[in-house]
């Protein structure tokens, strides 16, 4: 299955989520990314600093990296670890609320 439809399927079972994005697929909220879907099929996670390391340390993963630099609130998750949505589901859920505790970012208006 591929890493999209994973992504797609994860996003769907919580319906306080939008998934967003076109071409690479994203969720945010108040103006703040908490998730995407990379180009080679790893999801990037936006976590707690407490949440980001109990989830690198149970899973064996590690930061995200996109375009040559690394990603400091993100963790990586690999396409087998999507493919468990009921493992994802409660970091799903822990990024949402994270993020949602943000000051949100103001919108910008198009000329």
């Amino acid at each position: 299955m591929s890493a999209t439809i994973l992504y797609d399927q994860l996003i769907e079972n919580n319906p306080a989520i939008v998934r967003k994005g076109k071409t690479t697929p994203y969720t945010s909220i108040n103006g703040h990314m908490f998730s995407f879907l990379s180009k080679e099929g790893d999801m990037g996670l936006r976590l707690s600093n407490d949440d980001r390391q109990a989830f690198i340390d149970k899973y064996k993963t590690s930061l995200m990296e996109q375009h040559g630099r690394t990603m400091k609130e993100y963790v990586r998750v690999s396409k087998d670890l999507l493919s468990t949505p009921q493992e994802l589901a409660e970091y799903l859920q822990k990024s949402f609320d994270y993020v949602s505790q943000l000051k949100p970012k103001p919108t910008k208006k198009k000329k």
